[in-house]
Formats: C-alpha cells, sequence, structure tokens
C-alpha cells in the first residue's frame, strides 16, 4: 500500500505541477531508499525466515520455498491445515486449507501405441526410453534427487498374475495398483477396507501381490515418504465382463476415501491411494525421475510385461511440494500444463453434484450412499480433471467424447467448421452443461480401449506425432521414441489449438481431429435438438424506459 501510494501517477503528476515538495514526493523518496537498501538487508535475514529447509533423518537437504497461503474460497472447506507426515510420524510440510488448489504444472508427456493390436515388451522399452529424454522437462526436489513424478500406464501385464488367476483366465477379473502406509497396521486396515468394498460390490479378492521395488535408487525425500506398493486381483463373481465390470471396479474406487475414513485413515495424511484399479489398464508411477522409474519398478523391466500401448509422463511441479499419489499419469489422463479455471470448475461440480443423477456411472443395484465427492481440493488440478472425465466414460461416453465436452476448441466463428455443422452443434449443446477446463494444457488419454491425445484450444503446448506402417507415437519432443526406422515413417504432424489424435486399440485405426470430431459429433441428432428444445434469449436493453 505504501509503495502504491507513493507511485500513484495522478499524486505525482499533480506534485509535480505544484512545484514544491509535498507528503507524497516524500513518500517516493523514503520507497525508493528501501528498494535501494533491500538487498542489503537480505543479506542479513535469516533463510529460515525465508525458506524451509526439508531433513530427513537429521540430515540438511536443500531449500523449498515455504507453502504459499491461499485466498479464502466459498468452496466447501474442513478446518484446519492438511498435514504431510513422514513415515517416522514427523511433520514434513504443513499447508494451508486448499492450498492443493495451487497445484499445476507444466511436464513431459507421450505415448507409443501399436497399430497391430499386438502386445509386447518393445512397446513398453520404447515408452521407458523416451520418459528417460523427458527428464529436463521435470523437476526434482531440495535434494537434487527425488523427482516430482514420473510414470507409465499400459495394458494390464496378465502374464505377471498368473500365480494369482492359476491360469482361470481374466475375462472378469481387474487388479488394482496400490499405495499403503508404511505402518502396517495401518496397511491392514487399508488392505481390509479394499477387500470390504470388493465383496459389497461383489467381488471375490484373488489375491494380493507385493510389487517388486528397489527403493536404494530411490532420492532421499523419496524414500522418506514412499508407500508400500501392493497389488490386488478382484474377480466379479456375478460374472461382469467389459464396461459392466469397469463400472464393478470404478464403485469400489468410488467409496474408497469414505470407507478409509470410518476405518480412521486418512488419504494424506497416511499416504494411501488407488493409483488404478482396471480390468483394461494399470499405472506405474512414483515420486522418482523417469530415468529411475525402471530402476525403481522392477516389473517395467521383465520381458514378460506385454503391452500394445503406453503412456508415459514425467512431473514439473511450479511451486509445489511433490507427493507420491499425484505422480502422474492419473486414471484417464497424462497432463502437461496446468487447469487456469479449476476454483470455478470445483465448484460447478460441488454445486451441481446435488442434483446430478450418477446412477449410469455404476452397476445397477449398487450401493451409492457413500460416494467419495466428484472433487478433491487436497488434490492436483489433473487428478481433479480426472475424476472428472472417468466419471463421464463410465457413464457410457467415449474418451474422446470426454475430452471433447471438457476440453472444448474455439469454436466460434471457426472457419475449419463452417462445413462440419455438426461437429459446432455438438460444443453448442454440451456449453450450456459442462463448463469448459481451460489450460494451457496437453492431455494424452486412454481408457483402454483408445489412446490419444488433445490440446486445448490455447494450444500452449508442444505435442507431435507419427505414424509408421505399425506404430503410433506422440511426444512432447521429437527423436526421444527409439528404434524407429525413418523410411517406414507414413506421416508426421503436431497438434494445434483444440485439436485431437485418437487411436482405436482394437483395430489400429489411426485418426486426426475432425475425423475423430465427426464421427464423435454424429452419434446423436445435437443440431435438431437444439432447434426443437432450446430457447434464445437475446439481448436486453438497459436504462431508462
Amino acid at each position: 500500500v505504501f509503495l502504491g501510494e507513493a507511485f500513484d501517477s495522478t499524486a505525482l503528476s499533480d506534485s509535480m505541477m505544484m512545484g514544491s515538495a509535498s507528503a507524497r514526493d516524500r513518500r517516493l523518496a523514503m520507497a525508493l531508499a528501501v528498494l535501494i537498501a533491500l538487498p542489503a538487508v537480505a543479506a542479513f535475514v535469516p533463510t529460515g525466515s525465508l525458506f524451509t529447509r526439508t531433513s530427513v533423518s537429521g540430515k540438511q537437504l536443500g531449500l523449498r520455498s515455504r507453502a504459499r497461503l491461499a485466498a479464502p474460497l466459498r468452496a466447501s472447506r474442513t478446518s484446519g491445515a492438511a498435514r504431510l507426515q513422514c513415515n517416522d510420524g514427523r511433520e514434513a510440510v504443513k499447508h494451508a486449507d486448499h492450498q492443493y488448489l495451487e497445484e499445476r504444472g507444466a511436464c513431459g508427456v507421450g505415448f507409443v501405441a501399436s497399430k497391430k493390436n499386438e502386445a509386447s515388451h518393445d512397446i513398453l522399452h520404447k515408452s521407458i526410453v523416451a520418459l528417460g529424454c523427458m527428464e529436463h522437462r521435470g523437476a526434482c526436489g531440495g535434494d537434487f534427487d527425488s523427482g516430482d513424478g514420473s510414470g507409465v500406464m499400459t495394458m494390464v501385464p496378465w502374464e505377471l498374475f498368473e500365480d494369482i488367476t492359476k491360469g482361470e483366465g481374466h475375462k472378469n477379473s481387474g487388479v488394482g495398483m496400490i499405495f499403503l502406509p508404511q505402518d502396517e497396521a495401518k496397511a491392514k486396515r487399508a488392505r481390509d477396507t479394499v477387500e470390504e468394498l470388493a465383496a459389497e460390490e461383489g467381488f471375490e479378492v484373488l489375491g494380493w501381490r507385493k510389487v517388486p521395488v528397489d527403493e536404494s535408487v530411490l532420492g532421499p525425500m523419496a524414500k522418506d515418504a514412499v508407500p508400500v506398493i501392493e497389488q490386488v486381483v478382484l474377480k466379479s463373481k456375478s460374472g461382469l465382463e467389459g464396461d459392466e465390470l469397469e463400472k464393478g471396479l470404478y464403485t469400489i474406487k468410488r467409496c474408497f476415501l469414505s470407507s478409509l475414513a470410518e476405518h480412521g485413515l486418512d488419504w494424506v495424511q497416511d499416504n494411501v491411494y488407488i493409483c488404478s484399479l482396471s480390468s483394461r489398464t494399470i499405472i506405474y508411477k512414483g515420486m522418482v525421475r523417469s530415468e529411475i522409474l525402471a530402476q525403481f519398478y522392477k516389473d517395467l523391466v521383465n520381458p514378460e510385461y506385454k503391452t500394445r500401448f503406453a503412456i508415459y509422463h514425467r512431473r514439473f511441479s511450479t511451486n509445489t511440494v511433490p507427493r507420491w499419489p499425484i505422480a502422474q499419469p492419473f486414471r484417464i489422463i497424462g497432463h502437461n500444463g496446468e487447469i487456469n479455471t479449476l476454483l470455478g470448475n470445483i465448484n460447478w461440480m460441488q454445486a451441481r453434484e446435488a442434483v446430478m443423477d450418477q446412477t449410469i456411472a455404476f452397476p445397477e443395484g449398487a450401493d451409492l450412499t457413500h460416494l467419495d465427492p466428484l472433487s478433491d481440493t487436497r488434490l492436483s488440478d489433473s487428478a481433479n480433471l480426472d475424476l472428472c472425465a472417468e466419471l463421464l466414460i463410465r457413464s457410457g461416453k467415449s474418451v474422446m467424447e470426454t475430452l471433447m465436452i471438457l476440453v472444448p476448441e474455439a469454436y466460434r466463428n471457426q472457419p475449419d467448421l463452417d462445413d462440419k455443422p455438426e461437429v459446432t452443434d455438438f460444443y453448442n449443446y454440451y456449453s450450456g452443461l459442462q463448463e469448459a477446463w481451460d489450460g494451457p494444457a496437453l492431455l494424452v488419454f486412454s481408457d483402454g480401449k483408445s489412446v490419444g491425445a488433445a490440446l486445448d484450444r490455447n494450444g500452449l503446448r508442444p505435442a507431435r506425432f507419427l505414424e509408421t506402417d505399425d506404430l503410433v507415437c506422440m511426444m512432447s519432443e521429437t527423436g526421444v521414441v527409439p528404434g524407429l526406422d525413418e523410411s517406414k515413417i507414413v506421416h508426421k504432424g503436431r497438434l494445434g489449438p483444440g485439436q485431437m489424435i485418437a487411436m482405436d486399440l482394437e483395430t489400429g485405426v489411426f485418426e486426426e481431429n475432425y475425423d475423430v470430431k465427426k464421427k464423435v459429433a454424429g452419434k446423436y441428432p445435437y443440431g435438431k435438438w437444439l432447434k426443437e428444445e432450446g430457447t434464445a434469449i437475446g439481448k436486453e436493453q438497459w436504462g431508462r424506459g
């Protein structure tokens, strides 16, 4: 306020015109003196008063900026501050309420997918190498070793679970990748929560598998907070398969946090999180650098791990504290960028949640009395977008349709859409039902049936892609996927603002932008619905009548 008044342009001009030294002139002189003296004053200020030092086992590891206080919000909130704790119970960092709404960043992302519907370890290997090339797009903690996060999403490698499935097939089964507390008593409570929910939803627990990891490669900060990582295999007793099986598994995920609370656990404080629970996809991620991921997770270098596609992500957590659960990819998307409309998006989701009929997203007869909220202010912007995306997908929408609804292009007065009225009608229809999640945002996505990428209407993130006779690759930067024969590349391109690419993992059909969007928009007569059911509200004249 003092500096603002001192540099007030009107006051300065008045003072100069008067030609005499006024009180504001003296304030200006004092302000300039303060600015000049600041560097000298800062030299005598203890660093501890400006930054918090992160320590592990008594060692001073480095500096990390103090968590910022977020402005008061009208969204529902819990009292007190959320706390992150180390495994020995020490409090690592304190966050003000809604600090997590500030969790945004810019990262490195991409995918590698087979057009021939063939699963191989080479697809995974290529994505791991490409992920390693994204290291410079990520960030590290104060120990210069613990990564902000990296991970991969692939199809479920059922070969790794043959000891549990015992050769009975997996048509009615799904796999969960779960972070558990280091404290064994709490870990048991978390496992019991999963098993109780599974039983309530008609699933049989075939077994748990401890994921083989090498903690020696972790940085000190990551190692201090590393969860116990286990996988659970669930089988539908009623024979659910396909999309209905995914709905059943989704029910367990959507009730998990509420059930945890009933068992005296909190997902943030106790580091409990379901990374993935699906019959189609699985996610390996953590608070590690990209080149460390495959060293930490031994499964990723196992030749038996085969997949038709792999999404990879390296996280840059802007001015926030990295955590294991919010490494990416999430259950549907991997996100490079930030959601700058986040507060409005969350407020709108909370407002309509009370009147929204969500039953279509769950199996018939499912108990929905203990559903977790559709948004969580303790998650990152990307994670909240992922929650909304998964709800739409479980409601029967394709992943491409979901992204068109949530992250629309700038379609008004768009010359490229003059001969595609069905696409414009689609966007007009949903503009009254769902607010845009605006970036900048590059989103790589998969529901296990399709894989693709979309750039929001700002278009401020790099996204290159190429197609060979047997592969489709998308990446933040070219030249990162190994073993590509240039002579077999049939097409190269880049995503522009609001554009999308997608590939069907079953048929191998690869489509670009309006080929994808015309197919989605042509499913229903959106234009007819708008004409028959819509009401146009014209401009009103304001002023005296």
